[in-house]
């Protein structure tokens, strides 16, 4: 069916705005560019679709929703006001959740108009270069704040998790990915367990996304925000 994703942590992609988000070394193999790859397009360039803006309406089962799983809505090349629509759907759509990742939380926060109950902010950590964003993301008065430290490329240390309420982990996946640590894994669920922050472990990586499989100390973790499971949870 249109829409729906593979990606274990959510139900449905929307992508109202297109172009790749790649804006540091540690994601020089994101999933943007190695789609363009795949499919030969050219997703350097960020485009505005809003012919797609009213594609979640059409959705009648509640579900969880990646916007812009190819792009970055908060990109300086995406207007606010291209914002303000996206977010006018979601407060349209109110059975669904709307999960917004970015790379850059210091515009997120920026963003004046209201955020939905219904959607999530998160930012992505690669490693402890950026948790500097943690900081930058808990200044989005968002109901749902999460941390996607996907692909983990290298331990990511102390991070304060004052303010977060979700946090997905997960390996680097595709040609010439790095390989993930379990200490580095290990680290940071103790220190989601201790601050009573839902823990997601995702993958540890591979050739594929699913080559190394989900398992974390003899099971799958699938925890998520305010008590709500993914519906392979063990």
């Amino acid at each position: 069916m249109p829409g729906l994703s593979a990606i274990e942590w959510t139900d449905r992609t929307w992508n109202p705005v297109t172009g790749c988000t790649a804006v540091s070394p540690g994601c020089d193999n994101c999933y943007a560019e190695r789609i363009a790859t795949r499919f030969k397009k050219d997703f350097s360039k960020v485009e505005l679709h809003p012919e797609r803006l009213k594609i979640p309406i059409s959705w009648k089962s509640p579900s969880r929703i990646f916007v812009n799983s190819v792009s970055d809505l908060f990109h300086p090349e995406v207007p606010f006001e291209f914002v303000q629509q996206v977010f006018d759907i979601a407060s349209a759509c109110e059975r669904h959740i709307f999960q917004v990742l970015t790379k850059r939380p210091s515009r997120m926060k920026h963003f004046n108009g209201v955020w939905p109950q219904n959607v999530w902010a998160g930012t992505s950590i690669e490693n402890a270069e950026y948790k500097w964003r943690i900081d930058q993301l808990r200044l989005v008065p968002a109901s749902i704040r999460f941390l996607s430290i996907e692909p983990l490329i290298g331990p990511v240390g102390k991070l304060d998790l004052d303010g977060i309420d979700w946090v997905i982990v997960g390996g680097e996946s595709g040609p010439g990915h790095r390989p993930l640590s379990e200490d580095w894994v290990t680290e940071i669920k103790l220190q989601c367990d201790a601050g009573g922050v839902a823990f997601f472990f995702k993958q540890w990586g591979g050739h594929t996304s699913k080559a190394g499989g989900r398992e974390l100390d003899g099971r799958v973790w699938n925890a998520m925000p305010e008590g709500i499971m993914t519906s392979n949870a063990i």
